[in-house]
């Protein structure tokens, strides 16, 4: 245990949170979930297609929340965020199927 206060440890500071910043928190959590990059601890995982089935689709839910309410980079940003999601999911279910 350490002897130092928990209250006096310097705080970070934050980013703040943008739309943009926060969909690609997700595709990030997605990419880690199909198994294409480690995951932070830096280690690649086995894939989790239901996770990121779950994560592809809250983005897909967010595209129709937000229709209309986009500006032209962030609307771009989150469909191209989509389509390779959904490709990468199209691709890692055929590569798990394919494995003995």
């Amino acid at each position: 245990m350490s002897d130092t206060d928990p209250k006096e440890e310097p705080s970070q500071a934050l980013h703040p949170v943008d739309f943009a910043t926060h969909i690609l928190s997700l595709a990030s959590s997605a990419h880690v979930a199909l198994g294409r990059v480690p995951a932070p601890s830096g280690e690649t995982q086995a894939p989790d297609l239901e996770t990121a089935r779950y994560l592809i689709d809250v983005l897909g839910m967010l595209e129709g929340k937000t229709r209309g309410n986009l500006d032209d980079a962030e609307e771009k940003l989150l469909q191209s965020l989509i389509y390779d999601l959904r490709v990468a999911f199209v691709d890692a279910t055929a590569a798990l199927r394919k494995k003995p």
